[in-house]
């Protein structure tokens, strides 16, 4: 029977995604850390963390791996024709802690409106506090959906060269994490990327346009999106228009 490798805290090195187990499906391996330079090294390597407050930090990298190329989204009727309503903005970077709180707080299960890979309870406070500094640190970023005003729904993940690590969703009311999805697919295709990374499929990625690709094409992908030019996310913080 295959052993997962545990990664030791002074190491961040990871086995070579091809070696993760089958069943479960992805897992790559155990231990390490959660520290800024351990979630950029795993992204690096095509892993990321997922566990729950009961199990070690879990490594996974699973085959195939479900991404969505931002050139070929094309928003559903329904969505569409939200997105021509002009009671909402869309902001970047304007409340990070409240979207990866929001998300971490969602009761909803995998497949629910959201990229979670399951209970909403997988994002602890060890996991938030370790988005929060990568954050700080200028790799992780939000999208934000504001209706009247309010926080109605949003996105974080990780971003590194000309890609984005999707990691959660959620919403308020009906479709704002999907207007926030929507802005993001429109800069990332604007900046020239192939590919962000959803990690593990469910119906409403497939519904938003996702697929699954075999890791091997995925890490292609990564290698390449990772030595394209860096987005200036900088320059992107702030109000957007979905129609520029």
């Amino acid at each position: 029977m295959k052993r997962v490798p545990w990664l030791p805290r002074e190491h961040c090195v990871f086995p070579d995604i091809a070696e993760a187990l089958e069943e479960p499906n992805g897992l790559l391996a155990a231990g390490g850390d959660l520290t800024p330079d351990w979630l950029l090294c795993a992204y690096q390597a095509g892993a990321f963390p997922w566990y729950d407050e009961e199990q070690p930090i879990l490594w996974w990298s699973p085959d195939p791996r479900c991404i969505i190329i931002p050139t070929s989204f094309m928003p559903s009727r329904s969505l569409a024709k939200r997105l021509r309503r002009s009671n909402y903005e869309v902001h970047v970077d304007r409340d990070f802690h409240s979207v990866i709180r929001l998300c971490s707080e969602r009761p909803s299960t995998k497949g629910d409106d959201g990229a979670s890979r399951g209970e909403g309870t997988w994002i602890t406070p060890e996991m938030m506090h370790a988005y929060i500094e990568l954050h700080e640190l200028g790799f992780a970023h939000s999208v934000e959906c504001y209706i009247e005003g309010r926080l109605a729904g949003g996105l974080y993940g990780v971003a590194m060269g000309n890609l984005f690590f999707g990691e959660s969703m959620f919403h308020r009311e009906t479709d704002a994490s999907k207007i926030a999805f929507a802005y993001l697919m429109k800069m990332m295709a604007s900046k020239g990327s192939e590919m962000v990374d959803c990690q593990i499929t469910n119906p409403h990625l497939e519904s938003l346009g996702a697929i699954e690709i075999p890791r091997e094409a995925f890490r292609q992908k990564l290698q390449a999106g990772l030595a394209a030019s860096e987005i200036d996310w900088q320059r992107i913080k702030g109000k957007v228009n979905l129609e520029q």
